[in-house]
């Protein structure tokens, strides 16, 4: 199963001002490469909006998503709303209890996705997660808006970290099976592996960050998009930068 995964869109409003970055001609470059790849799905992890979630932002990304006509979900990322985003989306009954967390049963292979909006990973969420990773016996895929874990981006690992990253932590590493989680949020091309953990963090569609900078810099503007090739026994992706 080819998917591609596209993370922190943070599209304004037509009028809004982004930082001197046009996000939706990056957006719409995006979609033009995804149709080239003729993936299976895709899956859009979070920061649809530029700053505040907003329906007409959702609607304009939605019009250029279904044009595709291929299958995709979503994730609400910190600036986003799970509530205005599946409402807008029509997948309101994927919620739980606001919160837009949920398995997907793919070719034979178990996808969870999480929602992280609040900078955190909820009790609830914590609670179905172990529960999910118990019923599963061999590999598992989850898409999340925050890695689990510091990734060595003092930028971001200092001020915007998952907040219980070592409550995640503790039953993510509680099970045998391999667990690829593929997030965003960071702005950065990387992947860190921790025993049976591998979380592989996808750049964005508006600028990358600085990977060693202590304060917010800018490391360049070329949006990008993850490749992922899934199968039962295999499991390979590659970041594509426009």
């Amino acid at each position: 199963m080819r998917i591609v995964q596209i993370t922190d869109l943070h599209v304004g409003l037509a009028d809004e001002a982004t930082f001197d970055v046009d996000v939706r001609a990056n957006f719409l470059g995006i979609c033009q490469k995804t149709r080239a790849l003729a993936p299976d799905y895709i899956v859009v992890s979070g920061d649809l909006c530029f700053e505040q979630a907003d329906p007409e932002i959702y609607r304009w990304i939605k019009q250029h998503l279904d044009s595709l006509e291929i299958t995709y979900d979503l994730l609400s990322g910190n600036h986003d709303n799970p509530r205005t985003l599946a409402k807008s989306f029509d997948c309101e009954h994927l919620l739980q209890d606001g919160e837009l967390y949920y398995q997907r049963q793919l070719e034979g292979f178990p996808y969870l996705f999480l929602d992280t909006t609040t900078g955190m990973v909820s009790k609830k969420q914590l609670d179905w997660l172990d529960d999910a990773l118990k019923h599963q016996g061999g590999p598992v895929i989850i898409f999340m808006h925050h890695p689990p874990l510091l990734a060595g981006v003092p930028h971001m690992d200092r001020n915007y970290a998952l907040k219980n990253r070592e409550e995640v932590l503790d039953i993510l590493l509680a099970h045998n099976q391999r667990i690829d989680i593929f997030c965003g949020h960071y702005h950065v091309d990387k992947t860190i592996s921790i025993d049976n953990l591998n979380v592989h963090i996808t750049p964005s569609c508006f600028f990358q960050i600085d990977q060693h900078s202590e304060e917010f810099a800018v490391d360049h503007y070329r949006p990008a998009l993850r490749e992922i090739d899934a199968t039962t026994s295999q499991l390979s992706h590659t970041v594509i930068f426009l």
